[in-house]
Parts: structure tokens; C-alpha cells; sequence
């Protein structure tokens, strides 16, 4: 067992955390005017900068653990699901964008208004901040548990507690002050971070198994490892075409997590070219952690692994490699690296939630009742900044006590919790776009639909073992029906 942080480690985390400070002081004196300016730059963010944002904000400690996992344990397939990605994104940036560029819209609810009227876009918000709850916690608790591995040694409650409460500090120092602008720079500083500490992670593991490409090839290859493309299993063709596909059009398009940076652009053309950049630079991205789950495969087939356990309890491979292999100085860069992802994550959620707190739902309530400035919206969307860093805390730890009683890997709890609010997302705006049926009273019953039937269908409520791709499908089925059986426009 490794003897923890040794000083070089300790040299890299107080590096890391002092740019994290002082580019937040930075960040800080950006000009925040209107509530505007605060969630969305007034549209003056660059295509790129956008772009490495959403491809930052992808890229969570449940990737950063989870894709080497599955490529140790089985093959190169999980790539497909970036694939999927590209496909989506091209649906939501020639369908979606022009639409909520047409508005000028600050969250992507706001179709939903225009559509069927205020309380259908104060419904999918609400639907969002529910789920997005849920995912990002669980985002949040899987980057603290890396942590607490790695500083502590253990995975007790309370250590647990401390990591969580580090990310929740290092995602407040961005975004309270300089809003999504600050969030979007931020980002560019975490996407290197963690990029980064996976090519040195890749390098080293290469070199510790002294061997040649040509070796390295043709054993991975024997072994299976190198399938692209199956036709079974969670990553099959079939999933990626249909569930997959629909939770990437989400995640992209209607969730205001990822889409807010796109409306930070200039224009929808820019809008566009962030997305498809956006996940263009994904794919090698997650490819580079896709390998290191090979390497480790190999690595350990060479020397032998008696237990994947840590504290009791199963651990990723990639965890595991780093609490006892991994030499000091590299063990802290890993770490800065799982940190980064997981702020690049939690950061941006932060300010999406308050996005939609204030401008889908505070803000027309307040407005309704008598004028006032814009200094009052600024201070309210900070206040809820910290709200929901309160909230995705608390959220974090029940996500402790939910993944083990479900037994579920890390990858797929953090996927799968995702569709609890997608499902209904999806219905809602399928009928909304290509159909002239549902109604606004349609609308909240429908997202409660597509929400309860995801529930349902979870293997420890009804023992179902139904994966999470075809879960998305049929509540995104079930949703649409229930917008169907709305009144049609008038």
C-alpha cells in the first residue's frame, strides 16, 4: 500500500491551487453589469474558448476513472459513445441553435415558452435543476472519493465530506465573481490540467512495461482489446443509435449545463462551431483514457493483481494503479488531474443551475411584481450560486450511500443518473418541435412521466435489468406519449 503524499506531490497540489487563486482573482474583475453579462457574457465569448469549455465540462472524475476502467476490463467500445456524441451534436447545432439564437434566448427553457407559454419553461426548469441535482452530485461524490483515496487513504465519511467541500470551494472561487465568462477561462485552465496528467500517466505506464509498440499492439489485439464496434452489450450499434443518441442530443442541446456556453457565442453561426469543435477535440480526448485502461491491462497481466479493493471496498483500476504504483510527484499530478475534472464539471453546473433559477424563474416572478434593476438579479444569482453549491454538497453524500446500495459502477451511476431528468427533456421538446400537439398543461406532466418511468426501471426499485440507454428510450417514449394526448395548438 502506498504511504500516501510524499513532498513533491505536495509541491504540485499548493502549485495547482495557487493558479487556481490567482486566476480566480483574475477572473474576478470581469465587468458584470446585467444578469446577462453574468450567465451568458452577453454573447461575447469566443468560439474556442466556448468550445474547450463543453469539451472540459464533458470530461468529469467519472471519465477521468471511468474510461480506463472499461477499457481494462473490456475493449475499446465505450468510443462509440463519443460517436454518438458527433451525431448528436450535429442534430442539436443545425436544429436547435438557430432556435434559441432566434430568441435570444439566455437558457435553453426559453423555446418552451415561446412555444406553450411562461409556466412550460418554469416546468423544464424546474425538471433541469431536479436532475441536474442528481447527475452532478453524483459527478461530484465520484471526484471527492478519488480524493479522499488519494490524500487520506481511505474512503471514511468524513474525508469524503472534506474533498467534496474542496471541489465546492475551488468551483465558488470562479464562478460567484466573474460568472459563466470566468467559468469558460477556467475551464481552459482544467481541460490542460487534466489532459495533461493523462499523457504523462500514458508515458510512464509505457515505459514501465518495457516492451515495444509492436508488442504492445499485437498483445492487445490477441486479446480483444482493440473491438471498436459491437453489436451487444450497453455500447452496441443499436444502443448507440437510439438511447445514447438521444441522452447526447440532452446533454448538448437541452441541457443548460453544456448548451449555456454555446449561447455565450457571438452568433449561432459561432454557436455551431463551438459544439462541433467542442466534441471534434472529445473524441481524442477520451481516447487518451481509453488507453491508459489498455496499458493497465497490460501492466497488470505482466506482474499479476491479487485484489482491486482499497479500504474494503472495490476500487477503478486507474485508482487502484494510483494508490499503489504510481511515484511520487506523478502521483500528485494524477490527482491535480482527477481535481480538475471534477471542478471543470462542478463550476459550470453552478452557474447553469442559477441561470435557470433566476432568469426561467425568479426573475419573470419578480419582474411581474413592479420594476427593478438589474444590480438586484446580479446579487440573487450570486446568492443561489452558493445555494446550489449548498445543495450539490449534500446531494454529493446521499450519492455515497445510493452507489453502494445500488452496486452500480462508477461510469454507469454517473450515466445513468443522468436520465432520470433527460427522459422527460426529450419528450417534451420532441413534441415540441416536430409535432403541433401537447399543451402547457402537458408539459409537467410529462416530464414527471419521462422522470418516474427512468425510476421504475432502475434495476434496484423492480430488479429490471434493462440498460441505462434503453431506459432513456423508453421514458422519452412515455413522455412523448403524454405530450400527444395534449391539446392540439390552437
Amino acid at each position: 500500500m502506498s504511504s500516501g503524499f510524499g513532498v513533491a506531490d505536495w509541491g504540485v497540489l499548493v502549485a495547482y491551487f495557487l493558479v487556481i487563486g490567482v486566476s480566480s482573482v483574475i477572473f474576478s474583475r470581469i465587468k458584470i453589469a446585467t444578469s446577462r453579462d453574468y450567465f451568458v457574457a452577453s454573447n461575447s465569448v469566443p468560439m474556442f474558448a466556448a468550445a474547450i469549455s463543453i469539451l472540459a465540462t464533458t470530461q468529469s472524475a467519472a471519465t477521468f476513472l471511468g474510461g480506463p476502467e472499461y477499457s481494462y476490463l473490456h475493449d475499446l467500445t465505450f468510443i462509440g459513445f463519443f460517436i454518438s456524441a458527433f451525431l448528436a451534436v450535429i442534430f442539436v447545432a443545425w436544429v436547435l441553435i438557430p432556435r434559441f439564437y432566434a430568441l435570444g434566448a439566455v437558457t435553453v427553457y426559453e423555446l418552451l415558452e415561446n412555444r406553450y407559454g411562461a409556466s412550460a419553461k418554469r416546468a423544464a426548469g424546474v425538471m433541469f435543476l431536479v436532475g441536474r441535482l442528481f447527475a452532478s452530485g453524483a459527478r461530484l461524490y465520484i471526484g471527492a472519493l478519488a480524493i479522499s483515496m488519494i490524500l487520506f487513504l481511505d474512503i471514511e465519511v468524513f474525508h469524503v465530506a472534506i474533498s467534496v467541500l474542496i471541489l465546492m470551494f475551488g468551483a465558488l472561487l470562479y464562478v460567484y465573481f466573474g460568472g459563466v465568462k470566468s467559468v469558460i477561462f477556467s475551464d481552459i485552465i482544467q481541460a490542460f490540467t487534466y489532459i495533461g496528467a493523462a499523457i504523462a500517466v500514458i508515458w510512464y505506464l509505457y515505459v514501465s512495461l518495457d516492451s515495444d509498440m509492436a508488442t504492445i499492439m499485437s498483445t492487445l489485439y490477441t486479446s480483444g482489446k482493440l473491438k471498436l464496434i459491437s453489436f451487444e452489450g450497453d455500447f452496441s450499434i443499436w444502443a448507440l443509435l437510439s438511447g445514447w443518441f438521444l441522452l447526447n442530443v440532452a446533454a448538448y442541446g437541452l441541457d443548460q449545463d453544456m448548451t449555456q456556453r454555446a449561447l455565450s457565442c457571438k452568433d449561432a453561426k459561432s454557436a455551431q462551431n463551438s459544439l462541433l469543435f467542442s466534441v471534434l477535440l472529445t473524441l481524442p480526448v477520451a481516447f487518451l483514457f481509453l488507453i491508459i485502461g489498455l496499458l493497465l491491462y497490460l501492466f497488470y497481466a505482466k506482474i499479476g493483481i491479487a485484489s482491486k479493493e482499497f479500504d474494503g471496498e472495490s476500487v477503478t483500476i486507474f485508482m487502484y494503479y494510483i494508490l499503489h504504483e504510481m511515484p511520487e510527484g506523478l502521483r500528485g499530478l494524477v490527482t491535480v488531474g482527477a481535481i480538475a475534472a471534477a471542478l471543470s464539471s462542478s463550476n459550470s453546473v453552478l452557474g447553469a443551475m442559477a441561470s435557470v433559477m433566476i432568469e426561467d424563474i425568479y426573475k419573470p416572478w419578480k419582474l411581474a411584481r413592479g420594476s427593478i434593476g438589474e444590480a438586484h438579479f446580479i446579487r440573487a444569482g450570486r446568492v443561489s450560486v452558493v445555494i446550489f453549491a449548498i445543495l450539490l454538497s449534500l446531494m454529493a453524500m446521499l450519492s455515497y450511500y445510493w452507489q453502494h446500495h445500488s452496486g452500480t459502477s462508477l461510469l454507469g451511476f454517473a450515466l445513468g443518473v443522468m436520465a432520470f431528468a433527460y427522459a422527460g427533456l426529450l419528450g417534451v421538446y420532441g413534441a415540441a418541435i416536430f409535432t403541433t400537439r401537447g399543451s402547457v398543461r402537458s408539459v409537467p406532466f410529462a416530464l414527471g412521466a419521462g422522470f418516474f418511468t427512468v425510476l421504475v426501471l432502475q434495476p434496484y426499485i423492480l430488479g429490471a435489468d434493462i440498460g441505462f440507454s434503453w431506459q432513456i428510450v423508453i421514458g422519452t417514449m412515455v413522455s412523448f406519449g403524454v405530450m400527444m394526448l395534449g391539446d392540439r395548438d390552437k
